[in-house]
């Protein structure tokens, strides 16, 4: 599964693990991905997306179609969907 939310684009950043000592080692911060199903009532049929906890409250606040056009038209999504 790719680190990438399909909807917001939020992907794996990279920073520092700080010691007590102020030495610093790299670390990733991944994104809170999970691997939805969603019902897509335009075309009678499911979809599964790869989308962060923000991706689902965007989903919630502009619906399924509104969020994919979008997705698409920012790059987020390159499959058909």
């Amino acid at each position: 599964m790719s680190k990438i939310c399909q909807i917001t684009g939020k992907k794996a950043l990279v920073g520092n693990n700080v010691s007590h000592s102020k030495r610093r080692t790299k670390r990733r911060f991944l994104p809170n991905l999970f691997r939805k199903r969603f019902y897509f009532p335009e075309e009678d049929r499911w979809v599964t997306l790869v989308v962060s906890a923000a991706g689902l409250r965007t989903i919630n606040k502009n619906g399924l179609l509104a969020s994919l056009k979008d997705a698409k038209a920012k790059g987020f999504i390159t499959e058909e969907i």
